[in-house]
């Protein structure tokens, strides 16, 4: 059986913010937008912040903390970011590390410059 978390209050796209079924944990691309989807930060830390919020925000609906998270997928504008994202990463995770894929696009929704999606388990 499926069940939804999270509200659509933080995107005007058609979607839900987290699905679950069997103990796994599926969250939405999370941009660093606040709840008036305003774009959050100047520095790559700083973004990184606000999208780990906004997925913080659905893991504790769904009673879970970033502990749970599995895996990561990472979209940045720009690639040359990522070392330094790496070392706020380090901040919020622990070993064992979630799986992660670092990927480069050209744009991201509102002009975000990060958008991160995880998958959690029970």
């Amino acid at each position: 059986m499926k069940k939804a978390y999270g509200s659509s209050e933080f995107s005007t796209a058609p979607l839900s913010s987290a699905q679950e079924i069997e103990g796994l944990i599926f969250v939405s691309g999370q941009i660093h937008a606040d709840k008036n989807l305003n774009l959050i930060g100047e520095t790559i830390e700083e973004r990184f912040t606000a999208v780990m919020a906004n997925i913080e925000r659905i893991l504790v609906e769904a009673q879970l903390t970033n502990t749970d998270i599995i895996q990561a997928r990472l979209y940045l504008t720009n690639l040359d970011e990522l070392p330094a994202l790496n070392e706020i990463y380090k901040q919020y995770f622990k070993h064992p590390l979630p799986a992660r894929t670092a990927i480069g696009v050209s744009k991201l929704p509102l002009g975000a410059s990060l958008e991160i999606e995880v998958i959690a388990a029970r």
